[in-house]
């Protein structure tokens, strides 16, 4: 799929504040500052505009990117008031402590979607168009990479060789440590392979574990999995 072949429609267009990036990736304020940092995808999400800001280099990357700030904004406030629509039917697939209501998870959602497209319209060079499972980045780019919402999620959909030559590339670009959450599927079940693709990962020289986070909105997504290099 290349960027003029690539729908507008079949993306969803959501993202997580920051605040919620630091309890999804069990992440202090203080760590970020002077580390070179990948989100992949990142989709809405504000977080690599709020960590520039404690002096993070850090770079977002999404296929949906290949579209411009103003196209996904406008797709972004539409899947917003979709997924607020749909929440309505299902609030008992959700822990409702993150947020009390589903009309504050509407206000968290719009408020990352608006820093997201702010900061791509002033600094587009940190919002990079990829399509994985290729990166488009050198070998040890980053100290770390940060990956929600993707990865597991879809193991319905996306295979395992597609998981497994992604997480190869995200180990390509990361000099240091990985993090990824959740560990479930949409259905909240734990993604099948997931202790296939650790071995992968610890023959290629990297240690793996999974550490519980401060973090649940979806039942059962509330761990996460940390990789890093030997």
């Amino acid at each position: 799929m290349s960027g003029n072949k690539l729908d507008l429609e079949r993306i969803v267009f959501i993202g997580r504040t920051f605040e919620e990036y630091l309890r999804m990736f069990n992440l202090q304020p203080g760590e970020l500052g002077g580390r070179s940092i990948l989100d992949c995808p990142a989709g809405a999400c504000s977080f690599t505009s709020e960590a520039h800001k404690l002096g993070a280099a850090s770079v977002a990357a999404d296929i949906a990117y290949y579209y411009s700030a103003e196209a996904l904004r406008d797709k972004g406030l539409k899947d917003i008031e979709h997924t607020v629509q749909q929440l309505d039917k299902v609030q008992d697939n959700f822990v409702w402590k993150e947020f009390t209501s589903i009309h504050a998870l509407q206000q968290a959602r719009t408020a990352a979607l608006a820093a997201s497209t702010l900061d791509r319209q002033q600094n587009s060079s940190r919002y990079i168009p990829v399509e994985l499972p290729l990166l488009p980045f050198a070998d040890r780019s980053f100290d770390l990479t940060l990956s929600a919402h993707f990865l597991f999620m879809y193991g319905d959909r996306l295979d395992y060789d597609f998981h497994l030559r992604t997480l190869q590339e995200l180990m390509r670009v990361t000099k240091s440590e990985i993090r990824i959450f959740p560990l479930v599927d949409l259905s909240s079940r734990r993604y099948h392979k997931l202790e296939r693709l650790v071995c992968a990962a610890q023959a290629q020289g990297w240690t793996a574990e999974e550490q519980q986070v401060p973090y649940e909105f979806q039942k059962g997504a509330d761990s996460m999995l940390r990789l890093l290099r030997v």
